[in-house]
């Protein structure tokens, strides 16, 4: 990969990369660190992407798996409480109270949702994603519109 090949794949995938690690570490700091790792392994190994979608893949990939590893750490450290994590600014007061009850949800509901409804993955994708199956990623995704709506009513 030479560099103007990865200065333009860096510039329009981090932001993704940012928001999914933010999604499933809920720190910045380790959003920060998981999505520097994914960079560095993308300039280390980028060779051979069969498209922009391939890219886009393996880097949604890639950053699921190195905040997998650094959640199993021993040296993660506690969440901090979303209210101290920056949210990304919607046109509607409507979505960003909907953004928080997603944010709201256990992990297993959350990012699943986060993927499939803010990152445009299809389930198949999503599924491929976390290495489920599309059947769980389905009633993964049922059940956190429930849990949602519940958390909406109340």
């Amino acid at each position: 990969m030479t560099e103007q090949e990865f200065d333009r794949a860096a510039g329009r995938y981090l932001d993704m990369v940012y928001r999914i690690a933010l999604n499933a570490l809920r720190r910045p700091a380790d959003a920060e660190d998981a999505a520097q790792t994914v960079m560095l392994r993308l300039w280390q190994f980028g060779e051979g992407f069969q498209g922009e979608e391939h890219l886009r893949h393996w880097l949604a990939r890639g950053t699921v798996n190195v905040c997998r590893d650094m959640a199993r750490s021993p040296w993660h450290r506690r969440m901090v409480p979303l209210e101290h994590c920056p949210e990304p600014s919607f046109s509607a007061p409507e979505q960003g109270t909907l953004f928080r009850a997603v944010m709201d949800l256990p992990g297993k509901y959350r990012l699943p949702l986060y993927l499939y409804y803010y990152e445009g993955y299809a389930v198949a994708e999503v599924g491929e994603l976390l290495g489920l199956k599309p059947s769980t990623v389905q009633t993964r995704l049922a059940r956190g519109r429930e849990k949602l709506k519940t958390m909406l009513e109340e």
